[in-house]
């Protein structure tokens, strides 16, 4: 049976009538191609090709020896993280975005972010393997979203923004298209854009200290991929702003400050529970004024006026003081399967 929405597709290819990217349908045709940007960010996705088999976590083994009581602490609370954060975001694109972005070009981009997110999840999942040897903390790390309060108040901002446009099937009406642009900006700009990169600079922290670079290795991988997620997600906010100027108003923008400070307020809690114990060169303040930084940056990127003004204050979040990072971004590597070219921040505008 074909459906109302097919019928419009068919009908907007034969008579040449353009639709918006959030119009309902499904568009097949990528000739001509309306969104060339999009089909842009897959070819640069493809060329970050990784396998988990390229990152040695064995390596780290003798530094998870030497960790002090508060450093294990914050490595049990960052790998209990790691163990659902990606598959979170990935359900989302499945259940939310895939079926809303009406352009075969940014189709494709979602279906390589989805690859990317069930390597990621892979990539934890061997983490965790590596880390914790014992299989009853492993269920427990898995069950963190339930268990321990700071991964729970994460989790549930993540499924009340899941569930916020999980009973839309077509953006018919302006409100229907203010919730999805809601939902998008959040998991790119608070989830992956904040919760994650919150957990990059402990990740980096360790490293400056020359630990756990088997970790920080992968990491360097996943924090690209993350990077041009937040890109796609930025560029198709663009492409709808440019479209439907009258959905950006004072309201959302109202609605996003709220969505971005509650984020931060989840993220600086998990920050209090992994630095309880005291970690020695990691203080909450600075972890905090790092969220906000990181947190007015996504805001000017969507053209909102930055709430904290905070600087950033880790040197180690510099890509100079990452070690292997711009030889990795820089030539072709043995251990990598394409070669990237160009160069990356942990500053830039995404």
């Amino acid at each position: 049976m074909i459906t109302d929405a097919e019928t419009r597709t068919v009908t907007a290819a034969t008579t040449g009538e353009r639709h918006m990217l959030l119009d309902p349908g499904m568009d097949l045709t990528l000739r001509p191609m309306r969104y060339p940007h999009f089909f842009d960010r897959f070819k640069e996705a493809i060329k970050n090709t990784w396998t988990v088999e390229e990152v040695d976590l064995h390596s780290d083994l003798a530094d998870l020896a030497k960790l002090s009581p508060a450093e294990r602490h914050l490595v049990s609370r960052l790998v209990a993280f790691f163990a659902t954060g990606d598959t979170i975001v990935a359900n989302n694109l499945v259940l939310n975005l895939y079926q809303h972005v009406n352009s075969p070009e940014g189709r494709l981009y979602l279906s390589r972010q989805l690859f990317e997110e069930a390597v990621h999840v892979q990539f934890y999942l061997n983490l965790l393997d590596t880390y914790v040897p014992d299989e009853k903390e492993r269920f427990a790390a898995f069950a963190a979203v339930e268990n321990i309060p700071s991964i729970a108040r994460k989790a549930e901002f993540c499924f009340r923004w899941i569930d916020s446009i999980f009973e839309l099937r077509e953006l018919r009406t302006r409100g229907d298209r203010r919730a999805f642009l809601l939902n998008l900006i959040c998991f790119a700009a608070c989830i992956e854009g904040l919760f994650f990169y919150g957990a990059f600079a402990y990740v980096y922290f360790l490293r400056s200290r020359g630990l756990l670079n088997g970790l920080a290795s992968g990491t360097n991988w996943v924090f690209r991929d993350e990077s041009m997620h937040m890109a796609f997600a930025f560029d198709v906010v663009d492409t709808i702003r440019a479209e439907e100027p009258d959905l950006f108003d004072a309201d959302l923008e109202r609605q996003i400050k709220d969505m971005v400070t509650e984020a931060v307020d989840c993220e600086a809690q998990f920050a209090e529970d992994l630095l309880e114990q005291g970690v020695s060169g990691l203080s909450l303040a600075d972890m905090r004024e790092y969220l906000q930084h990181v947190a007015d940056r996504r805001l000017v990127t969507l053209g909102i006026a930055p709430i904290y003004g905070s600087q950033n204050p880790f040197a180690f979040m510099e890509l100079q003081d990452v070690q292997e990072l711009s030889n990795f971004f820089e030539r072709r590597v043995s251990a990598y399967q394409v070669g990237v070219s160009g160069s990356v921040t942990f500053d830039d505008d995404f």
